[in-house]
């Protein structure tokens, strides 16, 4: 029986195993692609790395740094090409091109990332031409494999890897005509915004959206337009554009579809968690799996952290722990992690996202009736994720986070 195993091989997952490794654990980390580093491989733009290394890093060049101490880490046994076909309780089936094998494990760690929504996902209108794709799959086709997706792009959607995509795309000879986004607010970082879009004169529309794809064997061009607060087309916005190429950045699905008799937070479409990371006796969530993160720096922490709680616990060190309090937020908080926390001694942190950009207000959080936090605020995005850290000593009752 293996102490932990550790299900992908990103930055959550290699964070995870190291940190496992650390404990005194033997770790088996599983990836189903032939190498290690996860989507850092295609992410060749720099922004990485500032707040744990303290330096500015590629994707592939920070990666690196972790597939190193893995390869040189003699309690980490590293198996690629294979693929999880079952979770069950204490033990998981693999299959790779040695065959089907059957593991058991004390603790697991679940690190497998997400898949990107795609056109199907939306319900996007319109005929199936060639010429539309994810912002991920787009990303891949210029950094790894060197094929330009068209040569006038529409994007959809304004999460990171889609803004990022737009200055790439720009580099590489491509005309990125706009970016719409459905909502309000914009998803991705400010930074982004103004380094991948306003430094490139490439127009953001918000309360946009592709009313229609045109076009048979290829994209020929979109019909789009204004919404309304209920995401109601306004029609007599509607304009068309010609373009031969739509690039989908619409949000991520964190990748949940092995885990069985497990409640999904439909807020993050993952696990609900306490405040070690688990979501299960023995069983533990981290990285963009458990819920989407900004910068890959926070990954890397987490899942620290999860790797961490998964060796102790298989090594029945954990600390044993008391009952727990629940996490209520107001509406205009998207969700929290963890969703519940252990009564007892020192802090925890807790980590949330807004629902749209707040300015010069207070994030409070109540243990019952009693406010045990305050803190005043400038600016929150939707994009940003924001950490804070509580006293435990002072719940006593479920919590309540709210901006105020």
């Amino acid at each position: 029986m293996i102490d932990t195993i550790v299900i992908g091989g990103g930055p959550a997952g290699m964070g995870a195993a190291l940190s496992a490794s650390k404990e005194n654990a033997k770790v088996l980390l599983i990836e189903r692609n032939n190498v290690l580093g996860g989507i850092l491989n295609q992410c060749i733009h720099n922004g990485f790395g500032l707040h744990y290394f303290g330096e500015e890093l590629t994707g592939p060049e920070y990666a690196e740094r972790f597939v190193k101490l893995v390869n040189e880490d003699k309690n980490i046994q590293v198996m690629l090409d294979t693929f999880v076909t079952k979770i069950s309780k204490k033990q998981i089936e693999i299959i790779n091109p040695l065959g089907k094998k059957s593991l058991k494990y004390k603790s697991l760690v679940l690190a497998m990332g997400c898949r990107e929504r795609t056109q199907g996902n939306i319900l996007l209108t319109g005929t199936r031409p060639a010429g539309i794709y994810t912002a991920g799959l787009a990303q891949r086709m210029v950094n790894i494999e060197g094929k330009l997706p068209g040569k006038k792009i529409v994007i959809l959607g304004s999460g990171d890897i889609g803004l990022i995509m737009a200055r790439r795309l720009t580099y590489e000879g491509a005309k990125v005509l706009c970016v719409l986004e459905i909502n309000k607010n914009t998803s991705g970082l400010k930074r982004n915004i103004a380094q991948c879009l306003n430094d490139y004169n490439i127009p953001l529309y918000t309360s946009t959206t592709i009313f229609e794809v045109v076009g048979n064997e290829r994209v020929k061009g979109i019909y789009y337009g204004k919404v309304d607060d209920n995401y109601n087309r306004i029609e007599e916005s509607k304009k068309f554009l010609e373009c031969d190429c739509v690039i989908l950045s619409v949000g991520l699905i964190p990748e949940t579809d092995l885990l069985e008799n497990v409640d999904i937070n439909k807020k993050t479409n993952s696990v609900f968690v306490d405040d070690t990371l688990s979501c299960l006796p023995g069983v533990y969530a981290c990285g963009n799996f458990l819920h989407v993160h900004d910068l890959v720096d926070n990954v890397t922490q987490e899942a620290i952290d999860a790797g961490k709680n998964a060796a102790l616990f298989a090594l029945n060190k954990l600390s044993k722990r008391n009952e727990t309090v629940s996490i209520a937020t107001s509406d205009d908080v998207s969700y929290t992690v963890p969703n519940k926390v252990y009564l007892g001694t020192g802090s925890f942190t807790l980590k949330f996202r807004v629902k749209k950009r707040v300015t010069k207000q207070k994030i409070v959080v109540y243990s019952g009736d009693k406010k045990i936090f305050e803190k005043f605020v400038m600016a929150i995005n939707p994009g940003e994720m924001q950490t804070i850290n509580i006293n435990r000593e002072l719940v006593c009752d479920k919590l309540f986070l709210c901006i105020e």
